[in-house]
């Protein structure tokens, strides 16, 4: 089932110039990490190649041997003729086992170290909205957080949820605020998946993000702060928890 990528901030930070640097790496990891997360959507068409490596601030020979390591991660597909282009291919999530094991490769103390990273981020990001978005800027939010309480599994759901901390700090309008949630999402996102598998909770959780998007429009900065906070800090706790039964 393919799903449609997203507008406005978190799509401007995912095609935004690139830094210096090793520039074939930068360009497969924003673009591998947007993918993994669902900003750009299963069978989307990427933008041609002189545009999208204009966008980026590269060369075509560079976006090329990015587009290839891409495709050799499965995370991209070429079609070739009329209507050809490269194209989003996005990834099955893994296995609940799969995703223990990974758990376990974390300790607790870097679970909360997690946790605080994320809190942080989201925290300001939800502050800086509150301070400076219109309403008009929450309609994505507003989208994803609905999305999230109808998913039909734990996969949708967590990436649903990585998804809102990225248009939250889209919309405190700070691109590196926005790069910064997409790599910590890519990074652990999928072991939500882990916490998300209850219905009840995804509504739960949506509930938290409705009420972080309220503070947000009523420029309350501090309250949509700790509401933000608060959210992230009971799925890390949720995560540690699980991390300690394994």
């Amino acid at each position: 089932m393919n799903q449609q990528g997203i507008d406005g901030g978190a799509r401007r930070a995912v095609f935004a110039r690139v830094d210096s640097g090793a520039r074939v790496d930068a360009v497969v990891r924003r673009i591998g990490d947007a993918i993994e997360l669902g900003l750009l959507g299963d069978g989307e068409q990427l933008p041609g190649e002189s545009e999208l490596a204009g966008q980026l601030g590269v060369s075509t020979v560079t976006l090329r041997e990015a587009l290839m390591a891409l495709r050799q991660q499965g995370l991209v597909t070429t079609r070739r003729g009329r209507g050809g282009g490269s194209f989003v291919s996005l990834p099955e999530a893994p296995g609940e086992e799969r995703l223990k094991v990974r758990l376990r490769g974390w300790s607790t103390e870097e679970l909360r170290d997690l946790g605080d990273h994320w809190a942080a981020l989201s925290g300001t990001a939800a502050r800086l909205a509150a301070e400076r978005t219109e309403p008009e800027d929450l309609v994505q939010l507003r989208r994803t957080a609905e999305e999230l309480a109808q998913a039909e599994d734990a996969a949708a759901g967590s990436r649903l949820y990585g998804r809102f901390h990225v248009e939250l700090s889209a919309a405190a309008q700070s691109a590196r605020l926005t790069r910064e949630q997409v790599a910590l999402q890519t990074e652990a996102g999928a072991l939500l998946c882990l916490v998300l598998g209850d219905g009840e909770y995804r509504e739960e959780v949506s509930e938290r993000l409705r009420f972080v998007i309220s503070a947000v429009q009523d420029g309350a900065h501090e309250s949509a702060r700790e509401l933000a906070e608060r959210c992230v800090r009971e799925s890390t706790a949720r995560l540690i928890a699980l991390r300690l039964s394994l």
